[in-house]
């Protein structure tokens, strides 16, 4: 087992149901809370520990989500906004080394993700069916619809 997806890799799909897609906007929905949940009463050296061997510790897990996510939400409204605009992709691992990742309370992330995934979320519940087949173009995974993003990052 890949222990950098204790799910399974995540498998790409082309199209989602009403119910598909609603389960994965209720999955995003949850995620803060589940986010809390995980981190809830870990000691400050749990904080600062891998959580896999040469992985990220929970602190930086704990700041990159809010980090992708933001980066998703924008794809997002870009994808509304723009007729299949080029997306920025970013280094995420070093991000991760960046003193704001570091040096920043997990609590700080915590609430971001609140903010970001009401915001998300409203967003989301509210496309139409046109609007789920809007398109954004990633420098390395090509073309994707908006209903492939956000199955994405509901896995």
């Amino acid at each position: 087992m890949d222990l950098r997806y204790p799910i399974g890799p995540y498998q790409k799909v082309e199209t989602l149901t009403i119910s598909e897609r609603q389960a994965c906007i209720a999955d995003i929905e949850q995620t803060p809370a589940n986010l809390r949940a995980a981190v809830a009463g870990l000691m400050p050296e749990q904080i600062e520990t891998p959580y896999r061997p040469e992985g990220w510790t929970v602190r930086q897990v704990a700041h990159h989500l809010p980090d992708s996510h933001l980066n998703a939400y924008i794809r997002f409204k870009l994808a509304l906004t723009e007729d299949e605009p080029l997306i920025k992709t970013y280094a995420e691992e070093r991000w991760a080394e960046l003193p704001d990742t570091r040096n920043t309370p997990v609590e700080i992330s915590l609430t971001l993700m609140d903010a970001l995934h009401t915001r998300w979320t409203i967003l989301l519940k509210a496309l139409s069916d046109e609007e789920w087949r809007r398109t954004f173009r990633h420098p390395d995974l090509g073309v994707m619809r908006l209903e492939q993003s956000l199955a994405l990052y509901a896995w």
